[in-house]
Formats: C-alpha cells, structure tokens, sequence
C-alpha cells in the first residue's frame, strides 16, 4: 500500500517536475527540446506545455489535492483567478470534466475561437481569453 502511494504522488508530481526542469534548463543552456524529449522519451509539443504551465503557476499556488490537469484548464488566467477557481475545485470536489463545464458556463459557453489569442482581460475586468483556444473565462461568481 504505501508503495503504491508513493508511486501515485511520484506520478501526480512528475509534470510538475519536468516542467520546472525543462525551465531551469531553458534558463541555463537554451532551448534543448529536442534532447530533453530523448532524454524523458516525452514529444517536444508535450514538454513546451509542461514548461509553460509550470511557468503560469508559483509554488505556493500548485495544489497537491488537485490533478496536473485540473491545473492546465486554470494555467491561461491570472493568478488571482487561478487561485479562486482552484479553491473552488478543492471545495466543491470537482473532477476535471466538470471544472471544464463550470469553466465554460462561466464564460458563457461563447467559443471564440482564435490562435492569437492573449490571456488579457477583455472588456469585463474578470474575463479572461485562453490563449490555446481563445474562449473566455470567467471566475465562479463569490
């Protein structure tokens, strides 16, 4: 049992890691996708999006008690909205599916679909536009 919890949170924690390390390693040498997808056998697509949503949230708001993938749906908003929706996944228990649902009620289910798109607020201070996808996204309301 407690072998399988440690691989479990080693699991959990492995995008997180290579996602900083892929950072740290950008930093220090320059872009080496292509050797560090040799390296960890990861394509060099998935390791500029570990990179960069490691990039979009500091240590102290990466949640343990919530999934990698839970933290890629949150990665294109501000720190603030990031915050509040992950409290708000951690409260309600929320899976991964109906944070995606919650997320895109919350936007208004408005796909505006746009590849140079920009995580800015738009015209109400709250929304956010995901950079991937371009639909905006809102926070839960308080």
């Amino acid at each position: 049992m407690a072998t399988g919890r440690r691989l479990g949170a080693i699991g959990r924690c492995s995008q997180w890691w290579i996602g900083d390390w892929i950072r740290y390693g950008t930093a220090r040498w320059g872009e080496r996708y292509a050797e560090a997808a040799r390296v960890t056998g990861y394509d060099v697509a998935s390791l500029r999006n570990m990179a960069w949503v490691a990039s979009q949230f500091d240590l102290s708001l990466r949640s343990d008690k919530l999934t990698w993938s839970h933290h890629v749906l949150l990665a294109p908003l501000e720190p603030g909205e990031q915050k509040r929706w992950l409290d708000h996944a951690l409260e309600e228990r929320l899976s991964v599916a109906d944070l995606r649902i919650e997320l895109r009620a919350a936007q208004g289910a408005k796909p505006a679909v746009s590849s140079g798109a920009k995580v800015e607020p738009t015209d109400e201070a709250s929304v956010t536009v995901c950079p991937h996808c371009g639909h905006e996204l809102r926070p839960p309301a308080d």
